[in-house]
């Protein structure tokens, strides 16, 4: 898995506390560019609010202005397209905002899922074959865990630059979400 600068400033992960951030760094890293306006119309809040997380976003190096437009009509772009955050070596403030983070992290992933589910039926046959959900266990040593983790996100990473280059998307391709977690299951003793 390729090395990603750690978010350790307690307030740049308070600034990843509220979902409409995620929906719109989500937002932006489909549309690669896009206008307050624009940002409204794909998550369904108002242009204010979306101007203002923005801001917030890019107060704290997420987001960044794009070349061209004025006012709310101008274009923003993510400034780094990879998040990365951990609770080791934090203080009590910064174990508490990336609890913060990723609590609004989880709940805008899983509304995802959720709006995903409740236009199933309405997708092609293709699209809809192409869907799963799936939970899984396996007895692993914390070295195996983290290397299953390095080898999906491997072949996860042979379809990156498609999401960085419009050009390189081949026809009839769609923005596909994968979330994928490994967690040890809390209360469950190591094999002796």
């Amino acid at each position: 898995m390729a090395d990603r600068k750690m978010i350790t400033d307690p307030q740049r992960l308070k600034a990843l506390a509220h979902p409409i951030r995620w929906k719109l760094l989500d937002a932006l890293s489909i549309a690669e560019t896009a206008t307050a306006t624009q940002c409204a119309a794909a998550i369904g809040e108002s242009v204010a609010s979306c101007s203002y997380h923005l801001n917030m976003l890019a107060k704290y190096g997420f987001v960044e202005q794009a070349e061209g437009g004025q006012g709310r009509e101008k274009p923003w772009r993510l400034a780094e397209r990879e998040r990365s955050y951990d609770h080791e070596g934090l203080d009590e403030e910064g174990v508490l905002a990336a609890e913060a983070a990723t609590d609004a992290f989880l709940e805008h992933e899983f509304d995802r899922v959720r709006t995903y589910l409740r236009g199933h039926g309405r997708e092609s046959e293709e699209w809809r074959r192409a869907f799963s959900l799936m939970g899984m266990h396996a007895h692993l040593t914390p070295d195996e865990a983290i290397g299953l983790q390095a080898e999906v996100q491997s072949l996860f990473d042979r379809y990156r630059d498609r999401s960085d280059n419009s050009a390189l998307r081949p026809s009839g391709s769609r923005p596909v979400r994968f979330l994928l977690t490994n967690f040890v299951i809390p209360d469950t003793p190591e094999t002796p």
